[in-house]
């Protein structure tokens, strides 16, 4: 027979683990069901919503700790994915399966609801300032990650300025895209540029790229602060006809890195012999942002 002690033991176990189911079920989340009567019968045919996009986005706030008050506050209505900070910290503040609120109104191509089907990070930046390279390193390693769950193709990674024209610049001129497409992460030509065919219409291009072209000079704002941010203002498009020719083509092809490969060679490297990833002809020149 046992001791008091020992069915004291015993009973103080159980309850633990009880308090412990208890704990478990209050942190998982409870399916949203119907609010009249009715009959749960689950179903396993369903999935989680599909990202096909990465949105860029800069905080245009002065610290890291701001954009996160902002980003967590419920009554700003805005929040994102990711934070990345200046010193390559990476906060994550929504559910990559959640629907975050950082797009807006946007559009790419045929889907115009990018929050539903994307993932937004927020980079600290104030739209002034070049972007420190441990705020790119991390940003590359965090691209790498989500691409090797999400399997996006290395297109579909926008600013929001692309995917909102009319409303935002965001994430500047001053922004690395040439670097991000070294590492297999967004739509970049680099010139000599092939000739355009003499029929080929520029503003179709930005099109056919994805623009939404609506309001084209919008479109085309959009486009030169992603790919020619030092073409004048006032400059006609068909200035840029043989890039946007050479966009649409690289936009149809394959990926040419297995997202494996992308993420295991940024998990290879050293952290203590970290490459500058703006080093090796990738400089970040200081632009004016206007």
């Amino acid at each position: 027979m046992r001791s008091a002690a020992a069915r004291c033991g015993a009973r103080r176990a159980r309850a633990l683990a009880l308090a412990l189911l208890c704990a478990l079920a209050a942190c998982a989340p409870l399916p949203q069901r119907a609010g009249i009567p009715m009959r749960w019968q689950p179903s396993p045919n369903f999935d989680e919503r599909r990202v096909a996009f990465v949105v860029i986005h800069y905080t245009a706030d002065d610290t890291a700790a701001v954009a996160l008050r902002t980003l967590t506050s419920p009554a700003a209505k805005v929040s994102a994915h990711y934070l990345v900070a200046r010193d390559g910290d990476i906060v994550q503040l929504v559910d990559e399966r959640a629907r975050a609120w950082h797009a807006g109104e946007s559009r790419w191509g045929a889907v115009d609801d990018l929050n539903s089907a994307s993932i937004g990070i927020e980079l600290d930046n104030d739209g002034r300032a070049p972007f420190p390279a441990p705020q790119i390193e991390a940003l590359l390693r965090l691209l790498a990650d989500l691409r090797l769950r999400h399997g996006f193709p290395p297109a579909n990674v926008l600013g929001h300025a692309d995917v909102a024209p009319t409303r935002k610049t965001d994430p500047g001129p001053l922004f690395p895209w040439r670097t991000l497409a070294a590492h297999g992460f967004g739509l970049w030509c680099d010139p000599p540029y092939a000739p355009a065919p003499a029929a080929f219409d520029a503003l179709l291009g930005l099109q056919a790229i994805g623009y939404d072209v609506r309001d084209p000079r919008a479109a085309i704002r959009a486009f030169r602060l992603h790919h020619v941010p030092d073409a004048p203002a006032d400059a006609p498009l068909e200035r840029d006809r043989d890039l946007i020719r050479c966009l649409v083509e690289r936009s149809a092809e394959d990926p040419a890195d297995h997202p494996r490969q992308a993420h295991d060679r940024l998990e290879a490297r050293d952290p203590r012999q970290a490459r500058d990833p703006l080093q090796a002809g990738e400089p970040l020149e200081a632009r004016d942002p206007r």
